[in-house]
């Protein structure tokens, strides 16, 4: 049985509908091409040789199991019915929509803005936000284009790209200090962007503005690409420093959850040490 399906309720669980999903988990496992023999994937699942053929059977039947060779040799794979329905998954999933909500109870829960981005030209443009009703107003605008090396959003984005894909957006768009807490050394920044991938969070510490705390996570599909990322933004003014990786944390969490929606499959949690480098 699944991680995922023993947080759910069984109460209303078909019986041969939830010995059919494991069996497509356990498939899922081996190493590509190596494919499973029905006694292993018996003994994996729990269950009887005969329940794991008969199932094997009829899941090959409907294309989301294949099979090769004959007798005692016979190895069973995951089929081409699967990506068929996995793109179909894929296109009815709107990563705003998953987003919003989630978004919402992150601006509940932190007290401060919350936003989500999308890449562009290795820039973050803003494309849903939830703001507070508060009396002071940060200047937050949909379609806003965060730049990539001082920004919550635009740090977490890069993070989330192979080193050379991000020393060459750095190389294109340059590092221009906009506050004196920019980071304006390549080599610094990208070790920055290490630190980043390791948390998991991205901490503008007043490096895009003066007096404006912004943290930015990554948000991941189901081919682990990152496809967009959200953050929380806020004032600086009077939030203690040890609340840095408190928040973080929640960002993290959210950026997760949106994730997990979208199919992404979350690894072992990474350490929680605030992310930092020194200022170049």
């Amino acid at each position: 049985m699944t991680n995922r399906a023993v947080q759910e309720d069984p109460k209303y669980w078909v019986k041969s509908v939830a010995r059919a999903a494991d069996i497509l988990e356990v498939l899922a496992t081996p190493a590509p091409g190596s494919g499973l023999s029905v006694t292993e994937v018996a003994q994996t699942c729990g269950i009887s040789k005969s329940a794991a053929f008969g199932t094997l059977q009829t899941l090959r039947a409907y294309g989301l199991v294949s099979d090769d060779g004959e007798g005692m040799n016979r190895r069973y794979r995951l089929g081409m019915g699967l990506s068929r329905l996995g793109d179909r998954a894929r296109s009815q999933v709107s990563l705003r929509g998953v987003a919003h909500p989630v978004l919402r109870d992150l601006s509940r829960t932190t007290g401060m803005a919350s936003r989500l981005a999308v890449p562009e030209d290795g820039h973050a443009v803003v494309v849903d936000q939830v703001e507070l009703d508060h009396r002071v107003r940060l200047d937050l605008r949909m379609g806003q284009r965060e730049l990539p090396h001082c920004t919550g959003l635009g740090k977490a984005l890069l993070s989330a790209l192979p080193e050379a894909e991000a020393a060459a957006v750095i190389e294109r768009h340059g590092l221009p200090r906009r506050t004196p807490r920019t980071i304006t050394d390549p080599a610094t920044f990208l070790a920055h962007l290490r630190d980043i991938d390791r948390v998991g969070y991205a901490l503008d510490d007043e490096e895009d503005a003066e007096g404006i705390l912004c943290i930015g996570a990554p948000v991941r599909d189901d081919r682990d690409m990152c496809v967009g990322a959200i953050s929380i933004t806020g004032l600086k003014l009077g939030l203690p420093a040890w609340r840095y990786q408190e928040l973080g944390g929640q960002v993290r969490d959210a950026a997760q959850r949106i994730s997990e929606a979208l199919g992404w499959a979350a690894p072992d949690p990474a350490g929680d040490t605030a992310p930092g480098a020194p200022r170049g």
